[in-house]
């Protein structure tokens, strides 16, 4: 029994160590940061560069476990319930609600995901998942305005929804999460109208 206490307190600490570091690169990626090098986070997190990867493989590691703790916290606003039998403007502003609160959310991690996820398999694979999830998402909420031959518009409609259209229209564009918010739903309106 005596052996143990030092090892769980080992432990202990090389997870709260590890929580740290991840803290640390979270915060960065908020205050827009997005590919810090080593130097950069072991400065943040309190540590020394060459202990950082006492707590990850690599830098990629370490990115990977950040955007996964980002999403996970925000892993409730993934969920949208939408009465899909709703009127067609009912779904689509209740739809952008809710995926505008989400892409504000996860924008940061979201951001260095993209900018990670080529050089990082297992980033790309989460990336693919997520982005078959939303478009499942889309389909389900919007399968009555999308049967037949306008099945043909579940891509443009999905884009339209992505964090990627989302994040052009705030930086590219300059607009404000309210002004992408009244654009994307009077787009969608537009594209699904022939169905109400």
């Amino acid at each position: 029994m005596p052996v143990s206490a030092p090892v769980d307190g080992r432990r202990l600490r090389r997870e709260q160590n590890r929580e740290t570091v991840i803290d640390a690169l979270v915060e960065l990626f908020h205050e827009g940061v997005y590919q810090p090098n080593s130097a950069e986070i072991a400065e943040r997190a309190g540590i020394s560069p060459r202990s950082l990867f006492r707590y990850f493989d690599d830098i990629d590691d370490l990115n990977r476990a950040a955007v996964e703790r980002h999403l996970s916290t925000n892993r409730a606003l993934f969920e949208i319930e939408v009465d899909p039998d709703a009127p067609t403007t009912v779904k689509v502003e209740q739809f952008v609600e809710a995926r505008v609160r989400l892409h504000e959310a996860v924008a940061p991690a979201a951001r260095a995901a993209r900018l990670a996820a080529h050089r990082h398999d297992v980033l790309g694979a989460q990336l693919l998942e997520t982005r078959t999830f939303m478009r499942a998402q889309v389909l389900r909420t919007f399968a009555r305005e999308l049967e037949g031959d306008r099945a043909a518009l579940l891509p443009a409609v999905d884009e339209l929804c992505s964090f990627e259209a989302y994040e052009f229209m705030r930086t590219g564009h300059g607009m404000s999460a309210a002004k992408a918010k009244t654009t994307l739903i009077a787009a969608l309106i537009q594209l699904l109208r022939g169905k109400r």
